[in-house]
């Protein structure tokens, strides 16, 4: 019998839970242990609000159970104070999105974790950004501090991956149009800079996204061609990726690029897909896709631009941690290649 991956949640927030929920339906993933600063008890009510079979989902002492294993609650949530080698965890998952600079991805390691993998990109160094269906064969045993990139940024990568095996593409500008998040207040508060600061809950509201500061580490023919950013709006759940792309031959009209795309997505089963259907936010909601190509919102603008619509939630970037996590237990699984020797001349 193939042992299982054991894995450590830092934060039980909707990523963790969803990363919790999608292992627990699992047979190769279990969670060992989950960090987090809430109660338990409180922690354990927010799951089985969200899961497909909460009686299947059970608080028994400090131990989150399920029919397929049990996970340690702990009551923290700094890396630097988790003993994550007293429960043997072969990577650390740190879904709080706070932990994302180098310093805090090492405390992780140095109390324990082989691999530590943040829920969205970095803030300064990372070994390696593994975006499944893109750069899956560029992992090393040696990587150790790791992103699989965000929910947008896997949607943007993926549509452009696709459009760039059939055209040649001079620059692209992409709004996410993106539920609101859990770091955005409901009514009007002094948050971190004055737009933000505005009710999540009452308003369209302007931001910013770093994807464009790290494609060039997943996809290096789009360096310096790419921008981004985001508008959060009032709904809980369901993203639509806006992408604007400025081709180099005049003569591709919006059906001979949903064409290539077509073609494209037998190649990325289970990761990216399309719809013909008239789709809105809500249908999205329960995919655990990266992508889903909206091929009747393709429309031409001007000689050169096509205008791509995508979509996804927060469920197919939880989905896509576990591929990454995955990927490195099987690469940890073959057996290692002699080290080559030079003769002496």
């Amino acid at each position: 019998m193939t042992r299982k991956v054991r894995l450590g949640l830092m934060g039980f927030g909707r990523i963790g839970r969803q990363v919790y929920d999608l292992a627990s339906r699992s047979n190769d993933v279990e969670v060992a242990v989950i960090a987090d600063i809430g109660r338990p008890d409180i922690l354990h009510y927010l799951l089985t609000a969200e899961v497909q079979n909460p009686e299947q989902h059970n608080l028994e002492g400090n131990f989150l159970v399920n029919p397929n294993f049990q996970a340690r609650m702990s009551q923290i949530d700094r890396p630097q104070e988790m003993p994550w080698d007293l429960f043997e965890v072969d990577a650390v998952l740190d879904c709080t999105g706070k932990h994302r600079d180098a310093a805090s991805m090492q405390a992780h390691l140095d109390n324990g974790a082989r691999r530590v993998l943040v829920r969205t990109l970095p803030l300064d160094h990372v070994d390696r950004i593994v975006i499944p269906g893109i750069n899956q064969d560029a992992i090393r045993r040696e990587d150790r501090m790791l992103s699989a990139g965000s929910s947008t940024t896997n949607a943007l990568c993926l549509l452009l991956h696709m459009a760039a095996q059939r055209f040649a593409i001079d620059c692209v500008s992409m709004t996410s149009i993106h539920a609101y998040t859990s770091d955005q207040s409901l009514q009007d508060y002094a948050g971190r800079d004055f737009r933000r600061s505005r009710s999540g809950a009452e308003n369209i509201i302007p931001n910013t996204h770093e994807a464009e500061k790290w494609i060039a580490a997943i996809l290096p023919d789009f360096a310096g061609k790419v921008m981004t950013n985001v508008l959060n709006v009032p709904i809980h759940a369901g993203c639509m990726l806006d992408a604007n792309l400025v081709l180099q031959d005049a003569s591709i009209d919006s059906e001979a690029f949903n064409a290539a795309i077509r073609a494209a997505i037998p190649a990325y089963r289970g990761i990216a897909d399309l719809t013909e259907d008239p789709v809105v936010s809500s249908d999205v909601i329960g995919s655990t896709l990266s992508l889903l190509f909206d091929t009747q919102a393709t429309e031409k603008a001007g000689k050169h631009t096509i205008k791509a619509i995508g979509w996804h939630e927060n469920l197919g970037h939880a989905a896509r941690l576990l591929d990454v996590v995955r990927l490195y237990a099987a690469l940890d699984a073959q057996p290692a290649l002699p080290e080559k020797t030079g003769a002496v001349q």
